[in-house]
């Protein structure tokens, strides 16, 4: 397990996947995941068989509360490419509807940035939110990110277009 102050990132259990399903399926949450439609269980035993066991390329965490050992969310590095060192971010609080706060997601996102670039060697992390997800804006400001750019009218929801935004982070922009 990775450790922070609050939370630690220990790898994703088959006992997670119903929790974690539930989370992924909640519209409050949902409209900041690239899901596009209501998952089942079949769809979940996949993601889980095929990302998070069997692909090189994706590293996928449990977010845990270090001092109760709750689920809290998920995390990881996907998209991994290991000649150019780069992947993209991701994380979420599901637990009582967090999605991103300045405590558990904070700590958890600091954990992953050292892991990515402290045991992985990466070079670069990227992130793509939309434009109404403030609150990881915020977020990925606050730890470092920087705004690379943004992609207009890319996703549809709340009844208009909205753009996506991509933010990084480097290795020479942390610590």
């Amino acid at each position: 397990m990775l450790r922070g102050k609050s939370v630690g990132l220990r790898a994703i259990e088959k006992e997670d996947l119903a929790q974690l399903l539930e989370w992924r399926n909640n519209p409050d949450l949902r409209q900041y995941f690239r899901e596009y439609r209501e998952l089942n269980h079949y769809n979940q035993d996949q993601w889980f068989e095929s990302k998070v066991i069997r692909d090189p390329n994706t590293i996928m965490f449990a977010i845990e509360e270090l001092e109760t050992q709750l689920l809290l969310g998920a995390c990881g590095i996907c998209y991994i490419d290991w000649i150019n060192r780069s992947a993209d971010y991701s994380i979420y609080i599901g637990s009582n509807n967090t999605y991103i706060d300045q405590h558990f997601a904070r700590d958890a996102a600091e954990i992953l940035i050292n892991y990515a670039f402290s045991e992985l060697n990466l070079h670069r992390l990227w992130c793509e939110i939309y434009e109404f997800d403030v609150m990881k804006k915020e977020m990925l400001e606050n730890i470092g990110f920087q705004l690379d750019g943004r992609h207009r009218q890319t996703h549809w929801s709340k009844g208009k277009w909205n753009d996506s935004l991509f933010y990084s982070l480097l290795t020479s922009d942390s610590h």
